[in-house]
């Protein structure tokens, strides 16, 4: 009896995860009217949102109403999970997933913790060898795990939210690390399509970098946040903060990482 419950269980499953089936439910989400409830906390919570063209609305929601039924909501330390806390997250992790003619909806994100503030973490560090050193608590606002979770501060997610054009916002940059992630280990090159295309972003990324880690290394002045220059990872989600909250003085004064980030995200900021 135990073998064939196991066994329908099994099947249960192998059904329920087929990518028609899957399709056709997301379909369905998206084809159901945007609650008026939803419609307000977007208004409250994400002014930015109101900047972009009818068409991108539209599809921002119905990606809102996918994310939201797909993804797992955990409260932390007393935080109560609500359809505020919901929409919020999900509205701005959705804008980096517009105009792609099939998504999958970050397929490798399971859940989605979060804390009422910044919360602490403990980070292992090890040398050169591998070999284990010292602990070091550190104070985060968010954090993107390669193991289906994102980590957030529900402070900081409202606060990056608020001010559309500080290019500080936790969510995008959190979320870009998803998209970073899908290839493997976080690295600084999401997916893209061909050797080509990986070349010209190797290239642009690599040329911004550098500079940027430059004028880090000499308490100059950036258009990007200095955090960016700890990594290429971390170099690619802070520019892509700067990219949807930042557009005019990037592509001002980095033309080219400009286009990069458009041809990625399939969006032109400027133009709303």
């Amino acid at each position: 009896m135990l073998i064939v419950t196991t066994l329908g269980l099994l099947l249960v499953a192998w059904f329920i995860g087929q990518p028609w089936l899957i399709e056709r439910r997301r379909r369905r989400w998206r084809s159901q009217p945007f609650p008026p409830a939803w419609r307000a906390i977007l208004k409250k919570r994400v002014p930015y949102l109101r900047a972009l063209p009818a068409d991108l609305q539209l599809q921002l929601k119905q990606h809102i109403q996918v994310f939201v039924a797909e993804k797992a909501f955990i409260g932390c330390a007393g935080l109560v999970i609500t359809d505020e806390v919901r929409v919020t997250i999900a509205a701005q992790a959705c804008l980096l997933i517009l105009n792609r003619r099939r998504t999958d909806y970050y397929p490798e994100l399971r859940q989605i913790l979060v804390y009422p503030g910044a919360f602490i973490v403990d980070k292992v560090h090890t040398d050169e060898t591998g070999l284990l050193q010292d602990h070091q608590r550190q104070v985060l606002s968010g954090e993107s795990w390669s193991q289906g979770q994102v980590i957030l501060s529900w402070q900081d997610t409202v606060e990056g939210a608020a001010i559309p054009d500080d290019a500080n916002n936790v969510v995008i940059h959190e979320f870009a690390h998803q998209l970073d992630q899908e290839t493997g280990a976080a690295n600084g090159a999401p997916n893209l399509p061909g050797p080509e295309r990986y070349r010209r972003w190797s290239r642009v990324m690599h040329d911004a970098f550098d500079e940027l880690q430059d004028q880090a290394d000499h308490g100059e002045a950036s258009l990007f946040d200095h955090y960016g220059a700890t990594n290429p990872a971390e170099f690619f989600a802070v520019a892509s903060e700067t990219f949807f909250e930042r557009p005019g003085p990037l592509a001002e004064l980095h033309p080219t990482l400009y286009r990069e980030l458009c041809d990625f995200y399939r969006v032109n900021p400027l133009s709303w």
